[in-house]
């Protein structure tokens, strides 16, 4: 008898369970309707687009360093007496703070050094002090020609 209330509830809401089910059968991709590959790609963002969408920008558009400043920094000689600080792997650093620049902890002040990448290329930055992993000027990556998604290891000189 005690089974009986038990279950009488359950068969209920069961039953109430098909009253809620869409006319036509169940929506499709749902639990108990068969799946369905052409309604389920409806609902999916089409491929290669992003999440910035219309508001995406341009990496030139936020560089405002000028060519010449860019050559004049890969035609800098190495400064007397600078010394090889070490080596580092750097990251794009954020493309609003302009300039030619290598944060790193390898400084404690702002001082003028030269990074030079595996390919041998030399640029001329202002090291500035930081904390963590290096971070490199939008600026930079342009001049030196790196892939702004990479991660490449220069050498750091300075004073």
């Amino acid at each position: 008898m005690m089974r009986t209330i038990v279950s009488l509830p359950l068969l209920i809401a069961l039953a109430g369970c098909a009253a809620l089910e869409p006319k036509g059968g169940p929506a499709p991709g749902s639990i108990t309707g068969t799946p369905d590959p052409e309604a389920a790609a409806g609902t999916m963002p089409a491929a290669g687009t992003t999440g910035l969408g219309a508001r995406a920008v341009r990496a030139e558009t936020l560089d405002t360093s000028t060519a010449e400043e860019k050559a004049a920094a890969l035609a800098a000689p190495a400064a007397s007496g600078e010394r090889n600080l070490g080596r580092v792997i750097v990251a794009l650093g954020p493309p609003a703070e302009q300039g030619i620049w290598l944060k790193t902890s390898l400084v404690s002040q702002t001082v003028q050094g030269r990074i030079v990448t595996a390919a041998g290329k030399s640029l001329a930055v202002e090291l500035r002090p930081g904390t963590g992993g290096a971070l490199l000027s939008l600026a930079a990556f342009q001049a030196l020609g790196l892939s702004l998604t990479g991660l490449t290891e220069v050498t750091v000189f300075g004073p």
